[in-house]
């Protein structure tokens, strides 16, 4: 069965080269054995940084689920996630993340995150960073958790 859910990832992705909307990345997001989300790389198609394949199959998921938390899903993906799909996994609580390609087959095709990987472990030193301790932001952590229907994510 794992075959066939790559099978429809690496589909996406071929779909996303031929029309050039990104680059060769696509995923697929499983919930009860059912595909719920699948998407390719649109960062050409839509000029937006954020738009890979695993982040769009998030958005797709969430929304028809009509939740945030993913925790009961599946992420089939053609490639080891970025930093940031890393990220969106993390915050979308998937728990189990099949890939294809390697960090190390992306970097040969020209998609290097390793820098990412890098500077996201000492961001100071890749950023400049400028902290300003607003007291009008720290006030709004204080109304956050003084809020009585918020809920946590």
């Amino acid at each position: 069965m794992i075959t066939q859910w790559m099978d429809i990832a690496y589909k996406e992705a071929i779909v996303g080269m031929e029309n050039n909307d990104g680059g060769p990345f696509g995923a697929v997001i499983l919930c009860d054995g059912k595909v719920i989300a699948r998407a390719h790389n649109e960062v050409l198609k839509t000029n937006d940084p954020t738009a890979h394949a695993e982040i769009n199959a998030i958005r797709k998921a969430s929304h028809l689920l009509g939740r945030f938390d993913l925790s009961d899903c599946i992420l089939y993906t053609t490639c080891y996630p970025c930093p940031m799909c890393m990220g969106a996994i993390f915050w979308a609580r998937i728990p189990t993340v099949y890939y294809g390609s390697t960090r190390e087959d992306a970097t040969r095709a020209g998609f290097d995150d390793t820098k990412f990987y890098t500077m996201i472990c000492n961001p100071e030193q890749a950023l400049d960073l400028h902290p300003l301790e607003s007291e009008k932001s720290k006030a709004l952590f204080a109304q956050w958790g003084a809020k009585e229907d918020k809920q946590l994510y």
